[in-house]
């Protein structure tokens, strides 16, 4: 159980409970929607729980299934079951966890667009975004199938006759706790590589949209992983909890929001657990006057609108140097002609938000920006695409004249908007950037390499862009968000991804020459003496 309860432990619980979806019990059903099963043991299983998550396609308000918040006894058994497998995949050799991964890929890939429409059904992205979110979390998985060589150790001849070598090992059991926004590619960042490096795996999706996960857990399943070895549970609060305190369950790894994410390492650690911790992000686009300008709009465009800005990587925020905020009524222009619609609609370019709450929130904000003296250059809001005019849709908005003491500033907005700043000097655009309490991306637009020299070095951010928009490394690299983006010292996947899923041990052995009994070979009979 937890061993320490604070007063901010409390008070991040009740933000947590504020983003639940609605709750039914099990009377209150609809038979006619499926139920999203559990998966424990190589099993997919109904739930004996009386809570029931209704989960909505966002852009009908259409019912899709119900998803459950566990049972303590199912999550317990999950639990269990979870480090017995991990007493006999931990034996398992390094080959053969290599050719699970290697089945998984190709899994994986034959599957993509069952995953991509589940994705598409479920929270909203358009039907291309989906398959995006799902091949970027492939890559994660190709480079698991290197995992021989990511495991190598090192040893050393410190003195005659005697050796020091350390290896990795694995942990135990590992939690997941999974964002809504990227219901593949995050899940995808945990479970391969963990399982590869020989632990075993308790993930717990995003109740808003679990089904990309249970898909995967049924693929990983074809794909030789043993019963036990990979689980899903549901849930909202009490499977975060259960995660931060089953004593099994030795690191986690999420990916979400700043009040969930600070609960969930601050939780996790005082019970010893090993936890990485993405948070929020404020991620800055700077343009200097030298950029190419055709390219420079594009990409803001796509950056800051994409997946109606639900990314942690958006570019949601763009500093205008000198003279470049002359571009400001082209970039408006642009961002009007963007389709908003259903994401199966063909040439949908905005998705519509994750929730009814999640749009309530975003407008509100626009309108803070307003209020606080910024000029909106344009309006998403009232957003109704025919056909779908109940969904949670925001089109594209753009704010000028931001000032860093702004709320659609200050907070990450999560939403198709576009906050603007102004700045004279490179210099005064690096201490906006390095001001801000988020580090985890930044991009810079320019045909100076002195200027994108400088400000590489000299920016306080994990990720940077030179001329690239949403610069996410591949995962022969790490996931380097830094500051307030994240908590914890370990990055994602690469080879942080590796160290934090695995501990070493080093060992120092001596073997004496002078012990060898014998250096050559008997060839006679023997005979008596």
């Amino acid at each position: 159980m937890l061993r320490s309860s604070t007063k901010s432990i409390s008070l991040s619980v009740s933000l947590i409970k504020k983003r639940f979806l609605t709750v039914v019990s099990t009377s209150q059903l609809d038979k006619s929607v499926p139920k999203t099963p559990l998966y424990i043991n190589g099993e997919f299983i109904d739930s004996k729980t009386d809570k029931w998550f209704e989960l909505r396609n966002p852009a009908t308000q259409k019912l899709v299934t119900y998803v459950p918040q566990a049972t303590s006894d199912e999550m317990n058994l999950a639990g269990k079951i979870a480090g017995d497998a991990f007493k006999t995949w931990k034996k398992t050799s390094i080959l053969t966890r290599q050719r699970v991964m290697l089945e998984l890929q190709a899994l994986i890939r034959e599957n993509m667009d069952d995953i991509a429409k589940s994705i598409t059904t479920e929270q909203g992205k358009t039907f291309a975004d989906a398959k995006g979110d799902v091949l970027r979390g492939l890559q994660v998985v190709e480079h698991a199938c290197s995992i021989p060589t990511l495991l190598m150790g090192e040893k050393l001849p410190v003195s005659r006759d005697m050796d020091t070598y350390s290896y990795k090992e694995p942990l135990g059991v590992v939690g997941g706790i999974m964002p809504f926004n990227f219901p593949a590619m995050i899940p995808l960042w945990v479970f391969p590589l963990a399982i590869a490096c020989g632990n075993t795996c308790i993930i717990k999706p995003s109740e808003r949209d679990p089904g990309a996960t249970i898909m995967l857990a049924k693929l990983a399943e074809k794909a030789g992983v043993p019963k036990g070895v990979l689980n899903v549970i549901h849930g909202g609060v009490d499977a975060v909890n259960f995660v931060c305190d089953h004593p099994a369950i030795k690191a986690i790894s999420f990916v979400g929001s700043d009040h969930a994410g600070k609960y969930i390492f601050q939780r996790g650690t005082a019970n010893g657990k090993r936890v990485q911790s993405n948070l929020g992000a404020k991620n800055h686009g700077v343009i200097m006057p030298d950029a190419n300008k055709n390219y420079t709009l594009n990409s803001l465009v796509g950056a800051a609108f994409g997946a109606a800005g639900q990314r942690c990587m958006a570019l949601s925020t763009v500093v205008f140097v000198g003279k470049s905020k002359e571009w400001l009524p082209e970039l408006v222009e642009r961002a009007k002609q963007l389709k908003v619609s259903e994401g199966f609609v063909d040439g949908t370019d905005v998705c519509p938000l994750i929730s009814a709450d999640a749009k309530k929130r975003v407008e509100s904000l626009i309108q803070s920006g307003v209020d606080q003296g910024a000029t909106l250059l344009l309006d998403g809001r009232g957003s109704k695409p025919k056909n779908f005019e109940t969904g949670n849709f925001v089109g594209p908005t753009i704010l000028a004249n931001v000032t860093k003491d702004m709320k659609c500033y200050t907070e990450e907005i999560f939403g198709p908007v576009l906050v603007c700043l102004n700045a004279e000097t490179l210099d005064d655009a690096l201490e906006i950037i390095n001001a801000n309490q988020y580090g985890n991306g930044t991009a810079i637009f320019t045909n100076s390499g002195s200027a994108a020299r400088k400000f590489t070095e000299e920016v306080d951010v994990g990720q940077v862009g030179i001329n690239v928009p949403i610069p996410v490394p591949l995962p022969m690299f790490s996931f380097t968000g830094s500051r307030g983006s994240i908590q914890g010292d370990l990055n994602f996947y690469g080879k942080t991804g590796v160290q934090f899923y695995t501990q070493l041990k080093t060992v120092t052995a001596l073997w004496r020459h002078e012990d060898v009994t014998s250096t050559t070979a008997t060839v006679n009979m023997p005979t008596q003496k």
